[in-house]
């Protein structure tokens, strides 16, 4: 190609603007939105369709509850190298083939015939999910200033909150249409979004000089969370004497500790464990894994609640869900920029504080409440949730070195879903204990309206017993978040990561900053 045909072609004008334009940060969070919208969705579609794919597709409980986990438990697994692959070879490429994969997959599992191949498409969006997952805050950070780190994650989780407000209900409407097309809403959306991040996403982060690939720590970790996710949703179901279940939690208690030590000598590591060596990211790293551990599954009961215990159809069970979303909506813009002024670390505590308290009068709840009072505590949870997520995420990304960010934004991603996946896990197994298979059948196919109050009775008790559970958990989130130390720019040099700049006059001025 001569010199005059390359300068007309790239004087060809591109959709967006240039990387270093100001405008620059809303084009990539526009992307980064888009992402985030159709993970959201396609995570409210599927939930409330769960006890239709029960019906059609004849899946056994334990499948049933399976077609959330492998989703998760690949997106975690695999967060943090697909993290690590896009400081090598561009954010922006990753970010691409996330879409294309999930829209990929999303078509495939429009077409499975039973629970293990429903399963199996259920990985490979996983896989698809990482790639969207990991990019996300490192896309968002790269482009803004951190003084604007809390608005631009508070408007991701915004937008988070706006497709769980549109999820369940569109989940209930194309399940009255068929149940394969939950998923294959999603084909247009991920292709829509691949194109978009195409053509006006830039690479902004340097890319690291080390391609290698630690099989040895992915393939351990993944054995080891599998094991015990395993372990303890079956366990909860069919027993715990189940030499599967001993297996798993045996294989759990081994290669998870086993992660650690390979990862200390590897010399590219899938987790690089001296991004934790400060105090900050690691504190609000333990803050977001009891947030996902606290949180997380709650949704999974309410979806069981509204249409087992309750009785409803799935598109009104979608539209009372709404308020949990709602919540986050209206907090997490006003908490973004409350951080960016104020700090992160007391808008944090008090996130968990107020997500405990709506988990403890979610215990009031029974068979024959009124909504009202069901929709009043998913909204104090939301609230809280949102209070949380963007100004613990903005704290954990301002602390870190543009090159680092993917992996950073892996190891975030890895700690909070590590978090969700064992809490569907464990509260599955609360609210399934020593209730009659029968039961558990109707409740879990939503037909329990066929039954008496008194039969549903167990069940709504273990629900309050997980409800109470999740509360603790989520005021030992509070405290863990209080014990988060401000930052300092010589612990920050010391660690390796990126010393924040003060900008804001505030007593937790470092703090502010990191957010």
């Amino acid at each position: 190609m001569s010199v005059e045909a390359a300068n007309r072609r790239s004087a060809r004008p591109r959709l967006g603007v240039h990387r270093d334009h100001d405008t620059y940060k809303w084009w990539a969070l526009s992307c980064t939105s888009l992402g985030m919208l159709l993970a959201t969705i396609n995570s409210g579609t599927l939930i409330i369709a769960l006890p239709d794919l029960e019906r059609s597709l004849h899946t056994s409980l334990l499948e049933l509850v399976w077609v959330i986990l492998v989703y998760m438990i690949a997106s975690t697994v695999l967060v943090l190298s697909a993290g690590r692959l896009s400081d090598q070879f561009g954010r922006k490429r990753a970010y691409v083939a996330g879409f294309i994969v999930f829209a990929a997959a999303s078509l495939g599992a429009g077409f499975a015939a039973n629970g293990t191949q429903l399963i199996l498409w259920r990985i490979l969006q996983g896989i698809g999910g990482s790639f969207l997952f990991a990019n996300s805050a490192a896309i968002v950070t790269d482009a803004f200033p951190r003084e604007q780190l809390g608005l631009a994650m508070g408007t991701n989780t915004m937008v988070a909150a706006v497709g769980l407000v549109i999820g369940p209900v569109l989940g209930g409407a194309l399940v009255a249409i068929s149940w394969p097309w939950v998923f294959w809403f999603n084909v247009p959306f991920g292709l829509a979004g691949s194109l978009w991040a195409a053509l006006v996403l830039r690479e902004l982060g340097g890319q690291g000089e080390d391609h290698t690939f630690d099989f040895l720590g992915t393939a351990t970790f993944l054995v080891g969370l599998t094991g015990l996710v395993f372990g303890i949703s079956k366990g909860g179901i069919e027993g715990w004497g189940e030499p599967l279940v001993i297996g798993g939690l045996v294989a759990a208690a081994v290669l998870l500790p086993l992660f650690v030590v390979i990862e200390r000598h590897q010399r590219a590591p899938m987790l690089d464990l001296t991004i934790f060596r400060n105090r900050l990211f690691s504190a609000a790293a333990a803050a977001a894994f009891i947030n996902g551990l606290a949180r997380f599954a709650l949704m999974f009961v309410f979806v069981f609640y509204f249409q087992g215990v309750q009785g409803n159809s799935p598109i009104l069970a979608g539209v009372k869900l709404a308020p949990l979303a709602v919540g986050m909506l209206v907090s997490s813009p006003l908490s973004g920029i409350w951080a960016d002024r104020r700090g992160s670390r007391g808008l944090a505590v008090l996130g968990m504080l107020v997500t405990a308290a709506g988990l403890a009068l979610m215990t009031l709840l029974e068979r024959g409440t009124s909504y009202w009072a069901s929709g009043s505590f998913m909204f104090i949870v939301g609230i809280g949730s949102g209070m949380f997520n963007s100004p613990n995420t903005a704290a954990m990304m301002g602390t870190v070195r543009p090159q680092r960010r993917g992996i950073a934004a892996g190891a975030r991603v890895l700690v909070q879903n590590t978090g969700a996946v064992i809490s569907i896990a464990f509260v599955l197994a609360i609210v399934t204990s020593a209730v009659p298979k029968s039961v558990l059948f109707k409740v879990f196919s939503g037909l329990a309206n066929h039954i008496s109050t008194a039969e549903l009775q167990p069940f709504i008790s273990n629900m309050h017993t997980a409800l109470w559970t999740l509360a603790a958990v989520s005021v030992v989130g509070a405290f863990v978040a209080a014990a988060r130390p401000r930052t300092h720019a010589a612990e920050a040099e010391k660690d390796g990561l990126e010393p924040p700049a003060a900008v804001v006059p505030q007593t937790e001025v470092q703090e502010a900053v990191a957010s």
